[in-house]
């Protein structure tokens, strides 16, 4: 049964992630461009004056936060904000979206137009330095997420309703040949979005506009679906002291009033008891 981690609702949540060092989940409300959390009972938030939408750990009190402009290494503590690499700074266009921290300590971000225009985005790996591109004409880039015996990233385009599936080099990290379709939801009209992947190597996918969290084995079949009380899942992720709890946040973004105010939880970030059994947050490493 899930219940309401944090009753804040955001336009557009997204990026849960769980600081394995702080046992603390901080996610994004991106439209409202702001950076979100709740430690002790207590809700804290950083605004800002652009997007943002996902973050890496770096250490206990820094994150690597993906913006509109760039990657930053923020200070939780201080709230120094200071520039890594630059990301279509120079595209107005564009915003950040979906992301994570990849087995070797890179990060892997992607980019869309802000009013989903379409094929405006990208995704690429920042490691070592380099920002890299690697999948060109995205129009809405999610589900970014890595199997736990390293040897694959996941993404999707969520207009495409397919998850694509990539080998990656296990010295590097780097992809190799071409990806391939891991899942179609075409049949089912699911809309893929955020994504994460747990110990046993099942991938978590929110559904946009289904109430749920899908879950699949490594080999895409479908094993059972989480509810949440919110049309608009985002993205999921896995928390608590044990990694057992999956966190979901979710969106009012494109909701009517009238649906807001018959269901108002919709927006707010929750939570499920014993989902299943989640991997730590790879670090980033700087």
């Amino acid at each position: 049964m899930s219940f309401v981690f944090d009753d804040r609702p955001c336009e557009l949540g997204e990026g849960p992630l769980w600081h394995p060092d702080r046992k603390q989940l901080f996610w994004f409300d991106i439209v409202n461009k702001r950076l979100m959390t709740r430690t002790k009972g207590e809700q804290h938030s950083w605004q800002f004056s652009e997007h943002v939408s996902t973050a890496g750990w770096v250490d206990r009190d820094t994150l690597l936060m993906a913006s509109e402009t760039g990657l930053w290494r923020f200070g939780l503590d201080s709230g120094q904000k200071d520039l890594i690499a630059s990301l279509e700074a120079d595209n107005p266009v564009t915003r950040s979206n979906d992301g994570r921290a990849d087995p070797w300590g890179g990060f892997w971000i992607g980019t869309m137009g802000k009013n989903a225009e379409q094929r405006a985005g990208a995704i690429y790996r920042y490691w070592r330095g380099e920002l890299r591109q690697l999948v060109p004409d995205v129009t809405i880039s999610n589900a970014i997420c890595f199997a736990p015996d390293k040897s694959c990233v996941y993404y999707t385009d969520t207009v495409t309703l397919q998850v694509m599936r990539w080998s990656l080099d296990p010295e590097t990290g780097w992809p190799e040949g071409t990806s391939q379709v891991f899942l179609d939801l075409r049949a089912d009209g699911r809309y893929p979005d955020g994504a994460v992947v747990d110990a046993d190597g099942n991938i978590w996918i929110a559904q946009w506009g289904a109430n749920r969290v899908a879950s699949y084995d490594p080999n895409g079949q479908f094993r059972h679906a989480v509810s949440f009380q919110a049309a608009h899942t985002s993205c999921p992720a896995f928390g608590g002291e044990d990694l057992t709890t999956l966190f979901c946040t979710t969106a009012r973004q494109g909701l009517d009033a009238k649906t807001v105010q018959s269901q108002p939880t919709n927006g707010m970030t929750f939570g499920t008891l014993d989902a299943g059994k989640g991997q730590a947050e790879y670090r980033v490493l700087l």
